[in-house]
């Protein structure tokens, strides 16, 4: 018989002392450094042990005050202590190798209605314009294809994007802004500046499941900080972990709707988040590609707007807001700049021109605020109603985020059910969901759903989410019987 992982053993201890009476509901529970020092374990099975607490529902957190044990007639409350990946070296499965079981399953379907994604619908993006740009530049400049542009990519397109994140309160350097492939390529950029493969980089948790695959890529060692919907990540367990003996080089947070929580982290956690980084010299990436698509007419602060040391590496896309096929991001890294440039020319030159000069001709014109306007209202109908129809057909007990923009609902399951499981039956019924096992590595989110609403609603959605509704029921029919 196989003996069970050591932070399994101790969970056990302390669930035995909890059940037994010895630890009372309400108590304060040991705290991470207590554990390694009298238990001589390291700082990844500590974590391990709190998680595992979680998981039996008598371990909660208390912000700014600790792990307690659970009143039993308390609901569980957000994870607040974090865990690296993987928990379970002889049963846990890469997230490549995961993710692409679910990616291939996908591709090889009959997809009628794609609650996967997490862009727009085509009819809501401004393509007929940006086509009318394309072709407008290249008749004013017939020699465009024939010379390669700089490395750091259009100036012009720069001193939009310069000038654009003024408005919330965020001051870039049109010249020390890198355009690149995208949002990964500028995260991956960010990444190989400032780490070495075998470093530890820290996490949201959950968190999208791309930047999990990035980090595998680079044979960097994942820790998973817990965030909720409400305010992000945990800032009392990542203090935590800064505290440990295991430095963390680098972490990467979306701070404005979260992918795929969609929190919004509030203004005095970005200021404590910067920091507490800067403290504790870790680099602090932040993705914000889903910025522009907050409800509120004032920009949210992004994190940059703190960052006093040139210690935040600033990253951005424009393909969820303007047009996926579009491949558009930048990169302000700061203090990395000259390094990140390097490697950008090394990795893949510069981006082609025509597409960032016909979105420069539509980001420099007040059409694209007014663009956005409407983008905005669009998708707040199509949460709402999306929102509503989940809660009709899905079992007794689904909880959804409510966020405050964006194309993204995080649904919780009870905890009965499998989202792996509706996921491969869904597809049967050429339906597409994002099971939450893909959002992180430490198999958490099991009974979770992303859910994209980026196109209008119609009876086709509507069935569609019936029939995922009846599958969630027969789903728990043969769990019973």
């Amino acid at each position: 018989m196989n003996t069970p992982p050591l932070y399994r053993q101790l969970a056990h201890h302390y669930l035995d002392a909890i059940r037994s009476g010895t630890l009372k509901a309400g108590e304060r529970f040991p705290s991470i450094r207590l554990m390694m020092e009298k238990h001589a374990v390291s700082l990844s099975t500590a974590v391990q042990v709190c998680r595992e607490l979680e998981d039996y529902g008598v371990l909660e957190a208390r912000p700014r005050s600790g792990n307690y044990i659970r009143q039993p007639d308390t609901p569980a409350k957000p994870v607040a202590t974090a865990t690296p990946a993987p928990p379970d070296s002889g049963a846990y499965v890469g997230i490549h190798e995961q993710v692409s079981s679910v990616l291939k399953a996908s591709q090889q379907a009959t997809i009628k209605v794609n609650f996967a994604s997490a862009y727009c619908a085509p009819q809501l993006y401004p393509l007929k314009t940006l086509q009318d740009n394309m072709i407008k530049t290249l008749r004013q400049n017939p020699h465009l294809l024939d010379v390669v542009g700089p490395t750091s990519g259009n100036l012009a397109l720069r001193n939009i994007l310069a000038r654009r994140a003024l408005t919330s309160r965020t001051h870039l350097s049109a010249e020390r802004i890198v355009i690149t492939n995208g949002a990964t390529e500028a995260i991956n950029l960010a990444l190989r500046a400032v780490t070495r493969p075998g470093d530890t980089v820290a996490v949201e948790s959950p968190t999208f499941y791309g930047l999990l695959q990035i980090l595998e890529s680079l044979n960097l060692r994942v820790l998973e900080v817990p965030a909720s919907s409400r305010c992000g990540i945990n800032l009392q367990a990542l203090e935590q972990l800064l505290q440990g003996p295991e430095p963390i080089k680098a972490l990467i947070v979306i701070p404005n709707l979260h992918n795929p929580l969609g929190s919004i982290m509030p203004d005095t956690h970005k200021a404590r988040l910067v920091q507490l980084c800067a403290e504790y010299n870790t680099v602090l990436i932040e993705d914000d590609t889903y910025g522009d698509l907050v409800d509120t007419e004032q920009p949210l602060s992004t994190l940059k707007h703190w960052d006093r040391t040139d210690n935040l590496i600033y990253c951005a896309s424009l393909n969820k807001t303007l047009a996926p096929g579009i491949r558009l991001g930048w990169i302000s890294a700061g203090k990395w700049h000259d390094r990140v440039e390097m490697l950008k020319h090394a990795q893949t030159r510069g981006c082609e021109a025509l597409s960032q000069l016909a979105v420069s001709a539509f980001m420099g014109t007040p059409s694209y605020e007014r663009y956005l306007r409407r983008l905005r209202k669009t998708l707040t109908l199509q949460r709402q109603q999306m929102n509503a129809a989940i809660l009709r057909y899905f079992p007794p007990g689904t909880v959804v985020t409510n966020p405050q923009g964006g194309t993204l609902l995080w649904v919780e399951l009870p905890r009965r059910y499998s989202s792996m499981a509706l996921f491969h039956e869904a597809l049967k019924h050429g339906i597409l969901i994002s099971p939450g096992d893909i959002f992180s590595n430490a198999q958490r989110f099991k009974n979770f759903v992303r859910m994209g609403c980026g196109t209008p609603y119609s009876p086709r959605i509507d069935e569609a989410l019936q029939t995922l509704g009846q599958i969630l029921n027969t789903q728990c029919q043969a769990t019973i019987l």
